[in-house]
């Protein structure tokens, strides 16, 4: 069955399917038949397209616009509402977009207006159109974005394998205040609602006060970044008011140790990890019936495997301590890169897995630790290799430190030297490299402290640790 199928109604459904409140964004509300009425009705609208953009803020024009897409079988590429100029122009031109539905202000940009349609057509028909394509683009931190292509097969496995490691059923309430131009907020957030036929509360903005109020109106599964997570427990009434939820997630970036147990103290609940990509969407989840251990990002999905490779590109026996670069295949991997043979080949082995660039370790016990990015991630000093996120939870644990950072900075004789980006306001640049020497090795202490006010992140709260390099 296609997500597509799904969405359509033939799928069992909960309270959400027939509340005139099922659907909620941003404080409006609506049905799953009005909001599948209304993008069927724009998806009539589209026949003859091949690819529509999407200006991708959090409203309820926001999500009709992506499923008419997908209803019509074209290719939707949602564009983050706050785009600057060059990254945006790009987009539109690399994607071919002949189309951009629903309201903007890009007054400049060359396309035809579709608005969102705004109620059903008495003409329109369920008559599902064709397989229809996301086209996510990445962060380009490499150059410029790329548009990755998320059939509806990948979708649908990524959605059907954590419902099965979530026990997400027609009868939770998500809630979830994420941004709807990635695949954590649009994907998890919003389509895997519809796939399962939830009811779903986007909050907007992911305060503390409006999850708590969320939890209040019975939200029963909760998603989040570590930086959303790590406000909520820094608000004890809100945290204490998820109590009630079944479950909360956390993505997108590493859950620091101290809010994964504040988590815990606060609300009773072990949260759930998660690792994936733009390119390959979620792989790995811990489950809810089974362990979830701080730093562990879980197991993969069904129809999903992984496997690590060591610098000398030999496959390494998962044992808990080697590091390697992850490698994996399954029916969630997307479908490549738009326009970019080239950059699809580069991220394939031969016999077919997808390449990550993200240094694991793998148990014997199929636990997954993500350690960063091997690019970013894995310092080569004075000989020795070193996981950034070993350091960084060292340093945190540390009363005075409110946040840290660790990379890499060229140096002529150690090859790279450790450097750590410290938040607080008493910071003792002794204490904290005496804390790396001691709790884990002495060549793993920073050879420099630098106190900053922040630390630069991304939309989804990922910290841009390229920049701290450059600083």
């Amino acid at each position: 069955m296609t997500l597509l199928r799904a969405l359509m109604g033939e799928v069992d459904t909960g309270p959400g399917r027939s509340d005139a409140q099922g659907i909620t964004v941003a404080g409006v509300a609506c049905s799953y038949d009005e909001l599948l009425g209304r993008a069927e009705a724009t998806a009539q609208r589209l026949t003859g397209s091949t690819t529509v953009a999407i200006r991708a803020d959090a409203s309820m024009d926001t999500l009709i616009a992506v499923v008419a897409g997908l209803l019509a079988g074209v290719r939707v590429v949602p564009i983050a509402h706050d785009a600057g100029a060059t990254e945006r122009d790009h987009i539109v031109v690399d994607s071919g977009a002949e189309i951009i539905v629903g309201t903007h202000d890009w007054a400049d940009v060359a396309l035809m207006d579709v608005p969102v349609a705004e109620s059903a057509s008495a003409t329109a028909s369920l008559a599902h159109a064709g397989s229809g394509t996301l086209v996510m683009y990445t962060s380009g931190t490499t150059g410029p974005p790329k548009g990755v292509l998320l059939p509806e097969n990948a979708l649908a496995a990524c959605l059907d394998g954590l419902a099965d490691a979530w026990g997400w059923t027609a009868d939770d309430h998500l809630v979830h205040g994420l941004p709807l131009f990635h695949v954590h907020g649009l994907v998890l957030g919003m389509l895997g609602a519809l796939r399962q036929g939830s009811r779903l509360t986007h909050t907007g903005r992911p305060t503390p006060e409006a999850y708590a109020v969320a939890a209040e109106r019975g939200g029963s599964l909760f998603f989040g970044v570590p930086t959303v997570w790590g406000r909520i427990v820094a608000d004890e009434a809100s945290a204490r008011a998820l109590a009630t939820a079944r479950a909360v997630v956390s993505g997108s970036a590493a859950l620091p140790v101290a809010t994964f147990e504040a988590l815990i103290a606060l609300t009773g609940l072990h949260p759930l990890e998660r690792y994936g990509m733009t390119e390959t969407l979620i792989t790995l989840s811990t489950r809810l019936d089974g362990e979830r251990r701080p730093g562990h990002v879980g197991v993969p999905l069904h129809g999903v495997s992984t496997r690590i490779r060591d610098d000398d590109g030999e496959l390494v026996i998962p044992d808990g301590s080697t590091i390697g670069t992850l490698e994996v295949m399954g029916a969630t991997v997307g479908d490549g890169y738009l326009n970019r043979p080239d950059a699809t080949a580069a991220s394939t082995t031969p016999d077919g897995w997808f390449i990550t660039g993200d240094s694991a370790v793998i148990g014997s016990d199929g636990m997954h630790r993500i350690v960063g990015r091997t690019s970013v991630d894995i310092i080569k000093s004075g000989g020795y290799k070193v996981g950034a996120g070993e350091v960084e939870a060292a340093i945190a644990a540390l009363p005075a430190v409110d946040e840290v950072a660790v990379v890499g900075v060229a140096d002529d004789d150690l090859g790279e030297r450790i450097v750590a980006f410290v938040v607080g306001d008493a910071i003792d640049e002794t204490a904290i490299i005496e804390q790396v020497a001691t709790t884990l090795s002495v060549h793993k202490r920073p050879r420099e402290v630098r106190r900053v006010d922040a630390l630069p992140r991304n939309a989804l709260g990922k910290v841009q640790k390229a920049r701290l390099r450059e600083s």
